[in-house]
């Protein structure tokens, strides 16, 4: 939350989009005078102090898609593009449904729903997933081991298991530390892209602790390709 009073500290990674989960409604984006405005962006939510929104810092237009089904409110399939070239961009934030606690149902249903768009190249799913495979339940369909192997189907990898080739559930590096201790350490902010992407992947880095902990108890995951 309060994006405004923690963009300089994201922008030193110099994003050319940026996503953020909780982040306040566009009105209340008041940057200090010495810290650069975005050149682009949408923003999405019910509350205005918390929300989500999806920052261009370069010369990316981003557009909500028609096909946007508000049943998955925090699941928003994007066209950012600029003069050169098109991505889809799914920005995430997963709810927890009403009757259950299992946050990857939301994103597994959508998931089904933009199945066709899923196909194309130029696919990006990124943002806050809410879910792990070490949370899985095996008699739970839409557990986060299945939502992977599902994604893997349309040749939608993630970023970071790729590039350190590591295995879901037992990542070295986390992204968020419960409540901001450093004994409860999750990896459940993803950044997915379709094949073609992931051959184009020069780095992906997780915040460090002790970078981080003081502006939120999730860790910035930067990727970058070479387009």
């Amino acid at each position: 939350m309060a994006f405004r009073k923690k963009a300089e500290f994201i922008l030193t990674e110099q994003p050319d989009i940026l996503i953020v989960p909780e982040c306040e409604h566009p009105d209340k984006l008041i940057f200090k005078n010495d810290i650069a405005n975005p050149t682009d962006l949408f923003w999405f939510g019910q509350n205005p102090n918390k929300g989500l929104g999806i920052f261009s810092y370069s010369d990316f237009k981003i557009e909500l898609l028609s096909i946007h089904n508000p049943d998955f409110k925090y699941v928003l399939p994007l066209s950012v593009s600029n003069d050169e070239i098109e991505f889809t961009i799914f920005a995430i934030w997963a709810q927890k449904p009403k009757n259950h606690d299992c946050y990857t149902e939301q994103i597994w249903n959508a998931v089904h729903f933009y199945s066709d768009l899923l196909n194309n190249e130029n696919i990006i799913l990124a943002g806050d997933f809410n879910s792990s495979s070490i949370w899985d339940k095996p008699n739970r369909i839409y557990n986060h081991s299945n939502l992977v192997e599902l994604l893997k189907n349309k040749n939608i990898y993630s970023t970071y298991h790729s590039f350190y080739n590591q295995e879901q559930g037992k990542e070295t590096a986390s992204t968020l530390f419960m409540h901001r201790k450093i004994d409860r350490p999750y990896h459940i902010d993803f950044c997915f892209a379709s094949n073609n992407l992931i051959n184009k992947i020069t780095s992906v880095q997780i915040g460090e602790y002790e970078n981080w902990t003081k502006y939120s108890d999730h860790k910035p995951v930067t990727v970058i390709f070479e387009i």
